[in-house]
């Protein structure tokens, strides 16, 4: 099966674009977790590819759009 093609700099981006989110809404990685079912400190240390899915229910989470979160990044 061919390797999984990774963007390191857009995944940055993103990365710190969730952290910004959690940390902004006082919300913990235990109660985040706990919450969704997301482990989100493997997607915030980059162990994880993260999926448009995933992306997703992070930003439902935090009540913003995938594409107000992608101006974000910008």
């Amino acid at each position: 099966m061919p390797k999984q093609f990774q963007d390191k700099e857009l995944l940055i981006k993103i990365i710190l674009n969730i952290k910004e989110l959690r940390k902004s809404n006082n919300v913990t990685l235990e109660t985040f977790y706990f919450d969704t079912g997301i482990h989100l400190a493997r997607i915030e240390q980059g162990k994880t590819n993260i999926t448009i899915s995933t992306l997703s229910k992070i930003c439902n989470y935090f009540k913003i759009s995938l594409s107000d979160f992608f101006k974000e990044i910008e």
